[in-house]
């Protein structure tokens, strides 16, 4: 199979190449065409042993695609592209591996929980590019210490991707690719930037971001395919109860708060059309509904004074278990009894 030959922006490496650290490889990097990816992944949910923390890398002609799984279950995911590295809708990713399977290429390995924070980071932040002197490696740590630096530093050498963290300019701790299993650090730092049999330089690329400690969940599909419901329930009920006002004002409270909640265009889409696939949190998708139902039901209390709970409670009885427990009740002023 013809590895892909598209680059890593602003740098030499190919996503081909591309390898991160892992603790342990479940399934070593395999033809798409040999895996049912549907199994692994279901096995990750069910069976106590695939309850790890981990990840999916899928390296595919056109990008390379990575699933995060926390206790077996896939929460978010990201790829890499030629045009830089995004966190990605779910959906998204896994229509790109299923589409690529005679072509493709998958690996399966788990890692700490700690690591993935940082490799879905390194993809939201994005990882900003940082000079390194290839000619002068032991430079590199003074030169950060020196600046007091606090963050994480991305080392992609060979396409062994190593991440280091730093803490006012000192090594805190790190997860490398490609280390040997007796090197020290130092060592390890030493050997990415050693010249080519050839004496030609390093290819080695370093980029940094910002230390983070959550590894934020996506919105599942059928989470959004519920709000996006109940968003039209509301405006139904709300316009029996006054008629002629409620999708007028729902769509004017709607693009409102589009700013703060982007994910509104998304809850808001009319049933009748394909549903938008989007990035966002249980929490952020919560909040965004919460806060257009507030904002729509206040300007139709002015109408019609004691119309809210009644429209809360007629919309919302079929899937306010689920409410109750994503916390939607506590952000809306009205009591609602059932």
């Amino acid at each position: 199979m013809r590895q892909s030959t598209i680059r890593l922006p602003a740098t030499a490496v190919r996503l081909a190449e591309l390898t991160f650290p892992s603790d342990r490889v479940q399934i070593h990097r395999t033809r798409l065409a040999y895996i049912h990816l549907d199994n692994v992944l279901h096995f990750s949910k069910i069976d106590r042993d695939g309850r790890v923390d981990g990840y999916v890398a899928a390296w595919l002609p056109q990008e390379l695609a990575l699933l995060f799984l926390h206790g077996g279950e896939v929460v978010t995911a990201a790829r890499f592209t030629d045009v830089g590295r995004e966190v990605a809708p779910i959906a998204v990713v896994l229509r790109d591996i299923e589409e690529e399977t005679e072509r493709g290429e998958l690996a399966f390995c788990d890692a700490p929980l700690e690591q993935l924070v940082w490799m879905y980071h390194s993809c939201a932040a994005p990882a900003a590019p940082r000079f390194a002197n290839l000619r002068k490696p032991e430079d590199l740590f003074p030169v950060l210490q020196a600046e007091r630096y606090t963050g994480v530093l991305e080392l992609i050498a060979g396409g062994n991707v190593s991440y280091l963290r730093f803490d006012g300019g000192r090594f805190a701790n790190g997860f490398f690719a490609g280390k040997a299993a007796n090197a020290t650090v130092a060592q390890h730092v030493e050997r990415m930037f050693r010249p080519g049999p050839g004496g030609e330089p390093a290819t080695l690329t370093g980029s940094v971001f910002p230390v983070a400690t959550e590894l934020p969940g996506q919105a599942s599909v059928p989470m959004l395919q519920s709000y996006r419901e109940l968003f039209w329930r509301l405006v139904e009920v709300a316009e029996r109860e006054v008629p002629g006002q409620a999708k007028q004002r729902a769509t004017k409270a709607r693009d409102a708060l589009l700013g703060a909640h982007p994910s509104l265009g998304a809850l808001s889409r009319p049933l009748d059309q394909e549903a938008t696939e989007i990035v966002t949190t249980p929490a952020d998708a919560t909040r965004a509904l919460a806060n257009w139902c507030r904002q729509l039901l206040q300007e139709l209390e002015v109408v019609a004074p004691g119309i809210a709970p009644t429209v809360l409670r007629d919309a919302t009885r079929e899937q306010r278990f689920v409410l109750q427990k994503a916390g939607f009740y506590e952000q809306v002023p009205w009591a609602v009894r059932w």
